[in-house]
């Protein structure tokens, strides 16, 4: 029988060269990350349309190797879902509007819990939040605003890094010098008058259990707030800083790091969520519908006499 089973087993060796391992996963090359617009609080602004997206925001996803669309509010739940199936992450930009009861907030909410859903069932679809679209996913995780004043408005900080952050997912790509300047120089530009607090963020199960947390800093208030998160099992990640500042805002009166190490921050965690992306295999019906998605479509303004933006495109 002994003899039997090496045979047959030699016979199956031969024909298929050797026994399959784990799937690989398929990585996608032509990634599309959407990013959703906000709703126009500047009244400089509003003239030009009722949502935007900055510019740097758009520079720093396709700067990494990806493609942009803009993701508009009040649509419905089968528009949303249809986009989310059609792409290949989400980020949510920093701005002024409410965590609970804005537009932004409710479509934020929707592609939050469709990628929950889709995790849970093997789909990978990543979220990123910056400044407030990192206190965002706190919010939505919470089931409720839990911010603090935690003022630091035009200023460059260095991270305080946890333990944590150095087995991190985000982070597992940097140098350990990148890793080192990064917690002593001024590479993160902050400009955000809340946060969450450190002692907030432990205190509350959902939020612990959920992400980790991979650094923090404090605020003109004295108070320790939390300033770069990742889920412990989903892929949502959120900074309270804004790491495309540092090679796409320009303002002479803005404290944009622009050293050689913030340019390498920035790009790394670009490149760390665009990879993530690519982990998705979402794709549009047809090359005509993708077209017509794309930020190509759209032409961004100069608002840099009237704005801290160099660039915005209104919708």
């Amino acid at each position: 029988m002994l003899t039997l089973c090496v045979l047959l087993l030699t016979m199956i060796s031969c024909c298929c060269g050797a026994f399959p391992g784990p799937p690989k996963q398929q990585i996608n090359d032509r990634p599309i990350i959407g990013i959703l617009t906000q709703e126009t609080e500047d009244d400089n602004l509003k003239p030009f349309g009722k949502t935007y997206i900055p510019s740097s925001y758009v520079k720093y996803l396709e700067s990494a190797g990806c493609r942009v669309t803009p993701v508009k509010l009040n649509l419905t739940l089968p528009e949303y879902e249809k986009i989310f199936n059609s792409i290949n992450g989400m980020m949510f930009i920093g701005g002024a509007v409410n965590l609970l009861t804005s537009d932004f907030a409710k479509a934020a909410a929707v592609f939050y819990k469709l990628a929950l859903k889709a995790y849970v069932s093997g789909d990978y679809f990543p979220l990123w939040g910056t400044c407030l679209g990192f206190q965002l996913l706190t919010a939505l995780v919470a089931g409720d605003d839990l911010l603090t004043n935690a003022t630091v408005e035009n200023k460059a900080l260095p991270l305080k890094l946890t333990a944590d952050a150095e087995s991190s997912r985000m982070f597992r790509n940097f140098p350990p010098e990148l890793m080192k300047s990064l917690s002593q120089e001024p590479l993160t530009g902050n400009f955000h008058h809340y946060g969450i607090a450190t002692q907030t963020f432990e205190g509350n199960e959902r939020l612990e259990s959920f992400f980790s947390i991979l650094s923090t800093n404090k605020a003109k208030e004295g108070v320790e707030f939390v300033s770069t998160i990742e889920g412990k099992k989903y892929p949502f990640y959120g900074v309270q800083w804004h790491p495309e500042v540092s090679r796409f805002q320009w303002h002479p009166d803005q404290e944009f790091p622009h050293s050689v190490n913030a340019v390498r921050v920035s790009y790394l965690t670009a490149d760390f969520f665009v990879n993530e992306a690519r982990r998705s295999s979402h794709h549009f019906s047809s090359a005509k519908e993708e077209d017509a998605a794309l930020i190509y479509n759209y032409s961004p303004l100069y608002v840099g006499n009237i704005s801290s933006y160099m660039q915005i495109y209104f919708f």
